[in-house]
């Protein structure tokens, strides 16, 4: 076989016949490293949610020339394939093809490049378990202890240093603000319209013919906040986390989160209260864009959804506090709608005195060249200084991979905020994410959730309820959302993200156009009111599991590490803007098509939504936030192909037909390696990857 190295215009051999050269100076021995069919049931159990099959040769693109690429561990020939063009849906380990020599070698040069000597034997151990973290019981540098940590990684997932857990919940008070923010403005619409002098209803505006007009202020006044997140807020976090990065961007946003209520509740004016909504924005866009980033790039591989999704859970709880802060300052009359908005300054205050008690994103720390500082960060987020090690070592060979791979493309790695705008639309793997992102977003607003969230009180008084009993249905909502978002922490990292909402927009379907439905019964029947709340509650409760939490968890991961920033951005932009869309139009909307008419036309949007999720939003779960260039290098249309043509065929005649016994077919795939079983069968995986590098030798 051509060995790419020595002749650049050979095209890429399948990677299950594909056997390094041996080193220079001797044969490599028995080490765990040396061995070919080791090195593919290692990345086998990298990948452990798909199944695997032989792959056949594929060219590099005609963007990634052959004469540019040399054999280094800072870039495989895969790595410009993952910017470009996956046919095959191939994730593979840049580690895998080299020999224990050259891998060593290569640590001895990251060690002294980084100022890491001192953590040389550390590091060393490190590479070989990144090399072949399935295989780490192999491997005679470990020790007991090291091995007993590296299976507890799997055994017991969520056992972590107390101060991962400690982010996490800074990041989730963060969370809390926004719930907060958005429920102070539910309960507070029933009254302030009439203190500032813009009723929406009733005599006074009717009289005057103003009624509309109001209407489209009142939107406009709860909109602020999102219009300023999606023109403005969301992308100067982009340069702001650049420049000070992200616990000083989260500071800052806490700081206009902690004095923005108060400028809320000390308004006078329509425009002063806009304006200071305005400045809520700015908070809330800072934390929107850098909350759920910052926790994806703390959090392990394997627990990241379930802990980057507590920004959905706390986001529900805040909506819940909201609602139990306006129940109780409903009766202090004519304030009312002033300590409602201003309320929501309580959970800024833990977080303006936490938030600088975490540690800084290691890995915005490595894109910064501190590497020192970096290993620090993982000391403190990683059971062991192995595990540190390895995440440290490994992250930055995946870093180099992309950064050779963008190179190749001709895309400079340190572009400005305008270029990286532009790529988020070009370069093929940045877009596929940009479009997935979109689409998570933009179906949090279809699905109809903030008609909800950010009208409940109004909704449920146009069918029937007081304004005590309307604050106290909008606190039941409120409940249902918290409680039901917390299966998802267990759900989202074995279920996938992709399957929860396949699963719950149907049903947000018939239970959002129930509710509506509702209304046509006689307001004079128990059933009129009893029914809309139940039908609004079972809609929340599958929505908080499944497009409550996974939109930001799914944007925060889902972009390379050159573009996260201004994906996140473009990402928080998108919802934000339908957000401000949704809540300046549907005041109006109630009047004109009734609240029965907003449900029917928001559940039709929900179709819309899981046709798009169905044919464009490829599975992230269990893969690190670097492994997920190859899944997003897969191209669109061969995505599209498979859930038509092989994907919903298999669910129709598996789940309708009930059909027993039918493979399913899955898109991404392992040279050389099924992978169907749990990745401890390690001695199956052995003879299998035997078997297989058998048959490819002989293709």
């Amino acid at each position: 076989m051509a060995d790419p190295s020595k002749d650049p215009s050979t095209a890429i051999e399948p990677i299950a016949s594909t056997h390094p050269p041996p080193a220079q100076n001797g044969p490599r021995g028995s080490s765990v490293a040396d061995a070919e069919e080791k090195r593919r049931a290692s990345i086998t159990h990298m990948t452990a949610n798909v199944e695997g099959e032989y792959v056949p040769s594929s060219p590099l693109p005609d963007s990634c020339p052959s004469q540019n690429l040399a054999p280094s561990l800072s870039f495989s020939l895969a790595s410009c394939v993952c910017h470009t063009s996956n046919q095959p849906a191939r994730i593979r380990n840049p580690l895998v093809d080299f020999s224990k020599e050259e891998l060593l070698a290569d640590v001895d040069d990251f060690a002294r490049d980084h100022g890491l000597e001192e953590h040389l034997p550390l590091l060393r151990k490190a590479a070989l378990v990144a090399q072949s973290p399935a295989l780490y019981q192999e491997i005679p540098e470990l020790d007991a202890a090291d091995k007993k940590a590296l299976e507890e990684e799997h055994t017991h997932r969520f056992k972590q240093p107390f101060i991962l857990y400690f982010t996490i919940i800074m990041n989730s008070i963060a969370a809390a603000i926004q719930g907060w923010d958005q429920t102070g403005s539910n309960g507070a619409n029933l009254t302030f319209g009439q203190a500032l002098g813009i009723p929406d209803s009733g005599p006074e505006c009717e009289a005057a013919g103003t009624c509309e007009k109001n209407a489209w202020i009142i939107g406009f006044i709860n909109a602020c906040p999102y219009i300023a997140i999606a023109l403005f807020c969301a992308w100067i976090s982009d340069p702001i986390n650049h420049l000070v990065g992200r616990r000083h961007t989260i500071f800052v946003a806490a700081i206009f989160s902690l004095l923005s209520p108060f400028g809320m509740g000390l308004s006078q004016t329509w425009g002063q209260l806009a304006v200071c909504r305005v400045l809520l924005g700015i908070g809330m866009g800072l934390k929107e864009v850098t909350v759920p980033v910052f926790s994806a790039e703390n959090t392990p591989a394997s627990i990241r959804g379930g802990l980057v999704m507590s920004w959905q859970i706390w986001t529900a709880f805040g909506i819940f506090l909201g609602t139990v802060a306006n129940i109780a300052v409903m009766n202090t009359g004519d304030i009312s709608w002033r300590l409602q908005f201003g309320s929501a300054f309580i959970p800024a205050v833990p977080l303006v005195i936490g938030i600088y008690f975490c540690p800084e994103s290691p890995r915005w720390l490595m894109s910064k060249g501190r590497y020192k500082e970096a290993f620090k960060s993982f000391q403190r987020l990683r059971n062991t200084p192995l595990q540190a090690a390895r995440d440290l070592y490994y992250t930055d060979a995946l870093l180099k991979q992309e950064k050779e791979a963008a190179k190749a493309l001709g895309v400079s790695p340190e572009s400005n905020f305008f270029t990286r705008f532009f790529q988020l639309f070009t370069i093929p793997r940045v877009r596929r994410a940009t479009q997935a992102s979109g689409i998570v977003m933009i179906g949090q607003q279809m699905c109809g959730i903030n008609i909800i969230a950010f009208y409940s009180s109004t909704i449920f008084k146009e069918g029937g309820f007081g304004t005590k009993e309307a604050l106290i249905a909008s606190f039941g909502f409120g409940l249902v959302n918290f409680a039901f978002a917390w299966p998802a922490v267990w759900t989202i990292d074995t279920f996938g993200r992709r399957n929860l909402l396949l699963f719950t927009f149907p049903n947000m379907f018939w239970t959002l156009l129930a509710a509506g439905m509702s209304y046509y019964i006689p307001k004079e029947s128990k059933a009129h009111l009893g029914l809309i709340a139940f039908f609004v509650y079972l809609f929340g409760a599958f929505y908080s599991p499944g497009e409550g939490p996974v939109p930001f968890t799914y944007s925060a991961e889902v972009f390379p590490l050159s573009h996260r920033e201004v994906g996140m951005s473009w990402a928080v932009a998108t919802n934000n803007f339908w957000a401000s869309v949704l809540s300046l139009t549907l005041p109006s909307m109630l009047k004109a098509f009734k609240p029965q008419g907003v449900f029917g036309f928001y559940a039709g949007l929900n179709v819309i939504a899981l046709i798009m999720i169905f044919l464009w939003m490829p599975e992230t779960k269990q893969r690190t936030l670097e492994e997920l260039d190859y899944v997003f290098a897969v191209p669109t249309r061969t995505h599209m192909n498979f859930q038509l043509r092989k994907q919903l065929p298999w669910a129709f005649e598996t789940y309708i037909m009930r059909r027993k016994g039918l493979k399913k077919p899955v898109l991404y795939h392992f040279e050389g390696v099924d992978d169907s079983r749990k990745p401890g069968d390690a001695v199956a995986v052995h003879e299998e990857v035997a078997q297989a590098g058998k048959e490819a030798d002989a293709v």
